[in-house]
C-alpha cells in the first residue's frame, strides 16, 4: 500500500469503463484512503468499525484539499473514533438537522394555532414569511448565533416597537428549539431590546365634542354605534366587533366578553354604563332580526372585520388627524383617572392583569389630588 501523497494520487490509474471504483489505502495511517471514480473524481475518507459496523467518511475531494490536509484530517476523525465517537454519524446527524424554516413550521403547528388568538396567528405568519425566512430559512437551527439574530433585528431599528415584536417572536422560537433539543442555546438571550416611548394619546374634551358632532350626522350607523361604545367602556376594537348578543346581559348591564376574545384569553365580566346600554338598546331596535353578531359583517354569520375607511373620514372630519381607534381605549382610561377613579378600578374595567399596565395613567390623578389639597387654604398677611 503506497503512501497518499499528492504525486501519487495525481499520477493513480482511472477504473477502465465498467470497472468499480478503485479504494487506494494509506501505508501509514490505517483507515485512510482514497476513492477514483470512473468520472476521474478522486475523493479522501477514512473508513473505521463502530459497533461491529464498518462506516465511511468522505473528507474531501482531491484538488479541493490536499493530500496533507486530508491526512491530517484522517487522524483528527480517527482519533474520534478511539475516544468512542462516531464522525461519520455526527455528519449525518448535522446534515439532517432541522433549519430555521422547519421550526418556523413546527412553531406554527404546535404552539401558535393551538394557543393564539386569530389575529396574533396571522401577524406571527406574517412577520415569519416577511422578515425571518428571507434572511435565516435555509439555515441549521443549531448553528444560529446571537450576531446572526442581531442582524435581523438591526435591520428594524428605525421601527423599535416593531424590532422588540420580532425579537419576541424569535425568542420564542428558539426556546422551543431549545426544549426540542434542536439547539444548546437560545441566541435571543444575548439580543438587547430597543427603548419602547409609549404612545399616550387620548382625546379632549373639545376633541371628544367634534368627534361626537361627525359621529351624529353621519350615515353609517354600525361604524358609529361601533366607534360611541368603544369610548363609553374602553374595550379593544376585536373585542367589540366580535361580540354576540348573548353575551350582554341588558337587564343586569354586564358585558361577559368570553375568554377566547379577550387578550388574556379570560372570560371577564364587565358593568356597562348607562349611556353604553342605551346605545345598545337603541341598536338592538334597528338590527335585523335573528342576528347572532351584533355588529355582523357582508353575512350575518361572520362579523364586521374592519372600520378603517370609516375612521379615516370621521377622523378627518372632526379634525383629530393623528387619534387612532385604539386611542379610544386610552380616551376612556385617561378620562376616569382625571375623574379620580382609581387605577385598580380602571385596570378592571379595561382588563388589565398586572397593575403596571394601568400605571401608564398614574400621572392624570394629580388634578383631582390638587382640587382636593386646594380645598384647604391658608391665608397669609
Amino acid at each position: 500500500m503506497p503512501k497518499l501523497i499528492k504525486r501519487f494520487v495525481d499520477s493513480a490509474p482511472l477504473p477502465q469503463p465498467g470497472e468499480k471504483d478503485i479504494m487506494l489505502w494509506d501505508e501509514e495511517i490505517k483507515g485512510f484512503g482514497i476513492r477514483i471514480k470512473p468520472t476521474g473524481v478522486k475523493s479522501y475518507l477514512v473508513q473505521y468499525r463502530n459497533d461491529g459496523r464498518s462506516r465511511r467518511l468522505t473528507l474531501g475531494k482531491h484538488g479541493t484539499i490536499t493530500a496533507e490536509e486530508a491526512r491530517q484530517l484522517a487522524k483528527e476523525h480517527l482519533g474520534d473514533v478511539a475516544k468512542g465517537n462516531d464522525p461519520a454519524e455526527e455528519k449525518l446527524q448535522k446534515r439532517k438537522a432541522p433549519t430555521f424554516a422547519q421550526l418556523a413550521e413546527d412553531y406554527m403547528e404546535r404552539h401558535a394555532k393551538p394557543n393564539k388568538r386569530p389575529a396574533s396567528i396571522k401577524t406571527d405568519q406574517a412577520t415569519i414569511d416577511k422578515i425571518l425566512l428571507p434572511k435565516l430559512a435555509n439555515r441549521k437551527v443549531r448553528e444560529i448565533r446571537q450576531r446572526d439574530i442581531e442582524q435581523v433585528i438591526l435591520r428594524l431599528q428605525k421601527t423599535p416597537y416593531r424590532a422588540n415584536r420580532v425579537r419576541a417572536l424569535l425568542s420564542k422560537l428558539f426556546s422551543l428549539a431549545e426544549s426540542w433539543g434542536w439547539c444548546d442555546k437560545n441566541p435571543v438571550r444575548g439580543v438587547q431590546k430597543f427603548p419602547e416611548h409609549k404612545r399616550d394619546r387620548w382625546l379632549s374634551e373639545d376633541e371628544l365634542k367634534r368627534l361626537a358632532l361627525v359621529l351624529e350626522h353621519h350615515p353609517n350607523k354600525r361604524a358609529v354605534t361601533i366607534v360611541r361604545l368603544l369610548i363609553l367602556t374602553g374595550a379593544r376594537r376585536g373585542e367589540l366587533m366580535k361580540a354576540k348578543w348573548e353575551d350582554f346581559d341588558l337587564q343586569r348591564g354586564v358585558w361577559s366578553k368570553p375568554a377566547h376574545t379577550t387578550k388574556q384569553k379570560r372570560t371577564e365580566h364587565v358593568p356597562l354604563s348607562e349611556d353604553a346600554l342605551i346605545i345598545l338598546k337603541d341598536w338592538l331596535n334597528d338590527a335585523p332580526s335573528k342576528m347572532s353578531y351584533i355588529f355582523p359583517g357582508d353575512t350575518s354569520d361572520q362579523p364586521i372585520t374592519d372600520i378603517k375607511h370609516f375612521w379615516e373620514g370621521v377622523r378627518e372630519a372632526a379634525d383629530l388627524a393623528d387619534v387612532r381607534i385604539h386611542d379610544l381605549r386610552h380616551t376612556f382610561a385617561s378620562h376616569l383617572v382625571s375623574s379620580g377613579v382609581s387605577l385598580p378600578i380602571v385596570g378592571r374595567l379595561l382588563g388589565h392583569t398586572q397593575p403596571q399596565t394601568t400605571q401608564r395613567y398614574a400621572h392624570l390623578a394629580d388634578d383631582p389630588l390638587r382640587e382636593a389639597a386646594n380645598i384647604m387654604k391658608i391665608k397669609l398677611e
